[in-house]
């Protein structure tokens, strides 16, 4: 094979014009000349490029913004009626219901964390849509790997009231066992990930399952849900570059709610939004408006339809705005005004707007929406009532779970914490704890 190549460079034929090819079937290598015409196109590995005899410069700043799909107008009527996913009454009253009691929960805990009865919260004002479009658009089994402002699908996935007071309190009955701050929520057999404070650590670890995903050919893909400001940080570059490159059924969803905690969005990045960057990596994306609850169950049905099919990550990008603080730990009139956020509020509220969508179907009413209200408040409220009367854990649990058998230095540790305590009781509110091991 190489004196033939050999042979025909001596007779003058151009390095660049010699190509060969193997296959199983001939065994002797074949020769072919390259036309002019391939010989001139660009042949670079990892582009798909042209040649031009100009140069030329690609501004974003001249490029037009990826548009934003939109079914429902705010009014809840269809922009077009094809978009109509014709979803039956009770999926429907489900999700407006679901998203209603997401808002009421956060009004009772947001105030109890005001009052010193837990530590810390997040609400998820504003956002109602995204979380309960996408929810419902998924398979129940599929993976979920949140950031901290998904409460609402855990919910729609059935995560009980009850639960969500538990794991806020760090009380005995909480999953975690109350090692986990406020709003880090995990469920197990609900196939969602527990929460990590930790920014953007989440997504890496969810192109990893999805890849695992991959392996088993199990149907399933996996969600990662994150904010804008969590693109900024490097694992999010990984995640989407091991992504793509695994071809991973993954769909990144980005609630790209306006702010980064305190952080605007046109001091969080220069481009346009977090889809934009989909291309680089050789993701397929799409932008939504987040605060239309069918819009963002369409786009997540179709994105999960491409993951699972052909096994690739799609970035989905959902346009909301953050009616609340970032956190019990913000003052966000320190860096917006009170009038944009009412403005907002009044102009883009998702639970309004699916609300009058409803109403004209003629499956909600005024009355209905009272009676809800109040039955909302009431469920909530025995909830809390019931979380906050459960005693804390044992103070020696937080020496089990370390090791599958516990280490003479751990155990002596844990003695030594135990003799303390009984030494120094009266300083301690053990009343509230339930009673250590003996």
């Amino acid at each position: 094979m190489y004196k033939t190549i050999s042979r025909l460079l001596q007779m003058g034929v151009p390095r660049g014009r010699v190509t060969y090819s193997l296959t199983r079937t001939i065994k002797k290598p074949q020769i072919r000349c390259m036309s002019t015409s391939e010989v001139d196109k660009p042949n670079f590995p990892g582009s798909r490029s042209e040649f031009t005899s100009k140069p030329y410069f690609l501004d974003p700043d001249d490029m037009e913004g990826i548009p934003v799909y939109r079914a429902l107008n705010r009014d809840g009527v269809f922009v077009d009626e094809s978009q109509d996913p014709n979803l039956d009454e009770d999926t429907i009253i489900k999700m407006y219901k679901d998203m209603t009691l997401l808002n009421t929960m956060d009004r009772v805990l947001y105030d109890s964390q005001r009052q010193g009865r837990i530590s810390f919260y997040m609400t998820n004002y504003g956002e109602e849509g995204t979380h309960i479009g996408s929810a419902a658009a998924l398979d129940p089994k599929d993976l979920v790997f949140g950031q901290y402002r998904e409460a609402g699908v855990l919910m729609w996935r059935g995560f009980p009231l009850e639960q969500f007071i538990h794991q806020c309190y760090g009380n005995c009955k909480d999953f975690g066992k109350g090692r986990q701050m406020p709003v880090h929520y995990g469920c197990k057999d609900l196939h969602f990930v527990t929460i990590s404070s930790t920014l953007a650590t989440q997504m890496p670890q969810a192109s990893g399952a999805a890849y695992a995903y991959k392996r088993k050919q199990n149907g399933l893909c996996v969600v990662c849900y994150f904010g804008e400001g969590a693109a900024s940080e490097g694992d999010a570059h990984a995640a989407f570059n091991f992504a793509a490159v695994l071809n991973c059924p993954v769909i990144f969803l980005c609630r790209n709610n306006g702010y980064a905690i305190s952080t605007p969005t046109q001091e969080q990045y220069r481009g346009d939004g977090i889809a934009s960057r989909a291309s680089g990596y050789g993701i397929p994306c799409i932008r939504v408006d987040g605060n239309d609850v069918f819009a963002v169950y369409n786009a997540t049905k179709q994105a999960r339809e491409l993951c699972v099919s052909q096994s690739r990550p799609v970035i989905l990008e959902a346009m909301t705005y953050r009616i609340g603080h970032h956190s019990t730990s913000d003052d966000s009139s320190a860096y917006r005004s009170v009038d944009e956020v009412s403005y907002r509020d009044q102009l883009d509220n998702p639970i309004t707007r699916f609300r009058h969508y409803m109403i004209r179907r003629g499956v909600w009413d005024e009355d209905k929406e009272k009676q809800w209200k109040l039955d909302a408040r009431k469920m909530v409220m025995k909830a809390f009532a019931k979380g906050e009367n459960e005693k804390k854990g044992s103070p020696d649990s937080c020496f089990h779970d370390v090791y599958k058998e516990m280490p003479a230095h751990i155990e002596k540790q844990m003695n030594e914490m135990k003799q303390h305590v009984q030494q120094y009781k009266e300083h301690y509110p053990l009343e509230h704890f339930q009673p250590m091991s003996s």
